[in-house]
This record gives C-alpha cells, structure tokens and sequence, in this order.
C-alpha cells in the first residue's frame, strides 16, 4: 500500500522510517517470539494451529526476526482494506426524537450524547442487507488490489450481522459479485474481521489457497432498541444506540518467502474468558428465545455493568498476550474495537496505549461492529497518519468475552 503523489523528498524520509522499523519490528517480534518459546505457551504466531513451537522441527527466520512459520510457508500481505459508509446519518438527536414517538421513556436532550460522547451513527437505506454493505465494500477492495473477482480463491463473510440464518450470507455476497470460489461464514461478535484475518492466514500458510477476500458487512441499527418504558431500560439498550451500519473488506494473499516489501501480518494471537458470555447479547434468532421478538431479546442488550465485567475479565486474559500488547503499544498506530467514547478512554487507561497513537473513530462514526477496525486503518491512511513500512496493532474486543490482537507492518 504506497501513497501517491509524494515528492522525492518524502521518498527519502519515508525509505528511512522503514529501515528504521524494520529494526524495531525485528527486535520487538524476536522478544514476542523468544518470550512464548520460554514459556512453552500455545497457537501465539500465525500458522501454528494452536500448538507450541516446540511442535515444528524446523523453521524459517524471517526479515523481521518472528519465527512463527512452518518451514517454506507463504506468509500472508494485506494486499487491500476497504471501507463502506451508508449515505444516510443520524444524529443522537434525531435517535433521541425517534425514541420520544413510541411514548415510552424519553431521554432529556443531550443525554445520549453525553453518555456515549458519539456524535451520530450511519444508517443503511431501506432494503439495503448486510450482504450488500459488504459487497460495495468488497468491489472497492479489489479494485484497489487490481484484482476481479475470478481471482480469489476463497471468500469469507465476517460480521456480527447476517442476511439469514441459513444459508450462510457469504453464499449472497458471492451471488451478488459473481464468484464461483468456496465461501463460508466466521462470526465471534466484533471479532469476526479479526478472526477472520486468522483462519485466511492459516489457510495461506498451509497452501489451501492463494488469494482470500474477507468482506463484512455490518447493520446493527437493526438492534436498537426504540421503546424503552423506563430510564433503567434505556441505559440497558444504550451499546444499542451507538450502534452503526457499515461494510468493510480484506484481500489477503500469499507473500514470497522473504518480501521486504507491502503489507504483511506478523502475528495474531487471541484470548477469550467465556464465562462472561451474558454480559451484553442479542438473544434474539437462535434457540434460546426460538422467534421471540421481545425486545429484550432482539435488540442490543446490557445484562449487568459491561465496563465492570470488562474490568474483571481483562486483567485475567491479558498475561496470555503480553509481550504482544508489548509490541502494539510500540506500533505506529493502533486500531481498536470501540463502543463509545467512554469506552475509547477506558481502553486506552486499561491497556496502557498511547493516545496520539490511536483514533477516536467511534465518535463520528459510532460502533461499527467488526468493520470498526478496517474503518480505522482507512481513516489513518486517507488522513496521512498510517504510511508505507509503519507498525500497525488492531486490537479486538468482543462480546462473550474474546480478545484479541494482530500485529502487521503496512
């Protein structure tokens, strides 16, 4: 991913940033990597399947100094992310006004937007799908990889949101682009880009296949919850009110054995303490509330305080990525999920990152599920603040609980 239009000038400060992470990424993935081989720990590096490095015989250093990687695999380059925003915003006023007509609890004005400090949320059209967020998003990404759609050789759908119980919706957003590759769904929450990033990235490093695209697509004001009878029920559907609609997409594809050059992933590691699974659910649709339109079962639901389980949950899971945390607050920037703005300080205090290193994109553009992360490196990149050799971490945190972290260089 290379910026255009830069002068000579800028050719030669950004030529010696990169020499200058490459010596940073090599030095820092060398200490994530000798740290796990220490403590014999599982599945930290891409392509190891959940085993311990002691697992593989033999393996390949890298340029970077990460000894993660079969012998001979391909790593994995990020050839493409892409964004798609719905024409149509709302504002929290508007939200405000919309909760009033159905004459339950009526918020005072500016209170959502002090609770959640978001400015609005973007709202898809009507008849619009998840599928086709995804796959507006989908045709920009390849259009930027210089690919067509013939070219991928798997196709992953990766959201929260879907079109259908049965079958699975990347089988429509491959209808909709025409591709006759396999496809299937990855869904864990907001993490379902990121854990999608994982299983493609597995997949390449075994040799299934060559060149993967991940498209998302994201309605949550589909579980905004517009009836509240009383003010404890409206602050227990408020993640609701931030939620946002967008599409979002990944070309991922086989690197050559040492590639110096482009986007790669260099690590992925994740985390989860599913005990805290009823924190925050949409019960809605599966077999637990059957077809119960209820909304305290089809919209976006607090089952207790979020940022205390949050509080409880992370320092138990957050030893297990440590030295990767280590690595993301040295990056040059750093994606993370966010719900809110409250949310947005708290995770910066909790895990210890450095603000100027991060974007508040939840403020403008509200919760966008798992394309919240894609959003971000678009946003940077657009906005200067992500260039060609920089250290990217994309941190992921999703209802259930599950965390987990990507460290790649642009």
């Amino acid at each position: 991913m290379t910026a255009t239009g830069v002068g000579a000038a800028s050719c030669r400060r950004i030529s010696r940033k990169c020499a200058t992470n490459r010596i940073c990424l090599r030095l820092a993935f060398r200490s994530v990597e000798f740290a796990h081989e220490q403590k014999g720990e599982r599945g930290s590096p891409v392509g190891m399947g959940g085993r311990s490095p002691a697992a593989f015989p033999a393996r390949r250093e890298s340029s970077h100094g990460y000894r993660g990687e079969v012998l001979k695999a391909p790593r994995t380059r990020i050839e493409s992310v892409a964004v798609h925003l719905p024409g149509r915003y709302r504002t929290m006023e508007e939200t405000r006004e919309k909760i009033a007509e159905t004459g339950g609890y009526t918020p005072p004005p500016g209170l959502l937007e002090r609770l959640t400090g978001v400015r609005g949320v973007h709202v898809r059209e009507d008849g619009e799908n998840a599928s086709d967020l995804a796959v507006a998003a989908a045709r920009t990404a390849l259009g930027q990889a210089g690919l067509k759609i013939g070219d991928i050789d798997l196709l992953l759908f990766a959201a929260t949101s879907q079109d259908l119980i049965e079958p699975a919706t990347a089988h429509l957003v491959a209808a909709k682009m025409g591709a006759s590759c396999p496809v299937f769904d990855v869904k864990n929450a907001c993490n379902s880009v990121l854990n999608a990033m994982e299983v493609a990235s597995s997949l390449i490093s075994a040799g299934r296949y060559r060149t993967i695209l991940i498209a998302c697509g994201e309605s949550g004001t589909l579980v905004t919850r517009w009836h509240a009878p009383d003010c404890g029920d409206l602050l227990r559907a408020m993640p609701g009110y931030t939620a946002s609609d967008a599409g979002a997409a990944m070309v991922l594809a086989a690197a050559a054995p040492v590639n110096e050059d482009g986007a790669e992933i260099l690590a992925l590691r994740f985390v989860s303490n599913s005990a805290a699974w009823e924190a925050c659910t949409v019960a809605a649709g599966g077999t637990l509330h059957g077809r119960s339109m209820h909304d305290d079962h089809a919209t976006l639901r607090l089952n207790g305080d979020l940022r205390r389980i949050a509080l409880e949950t992370l320092p138990k899971a957050l030893p297990e990525v440590e030295d990767e945390l280590r690595a993301a607050r040295e990056s040059d920037f750093i994606a993370f999920h966010q719900i809110s703005m409250v949310h947005f300080h708290k995770t910066l205090d909790t895990l210890a990152l450095p603000e100027a290193r991060c974007m508040p994109a939840v403020a403008e553009h509200g919760n966008c599920g798992a394309a919240s992360l894609p959003l971000q490196l678009v946003k940077a990149r657009e906005s200067g603040r992500l260039t060609r050799g920089d250290a990217v971490a994309m941190l992921g945190m999703a209802s259930g609980f599950s965390f987990g972290v990507a460290l790649a260089r642009w």
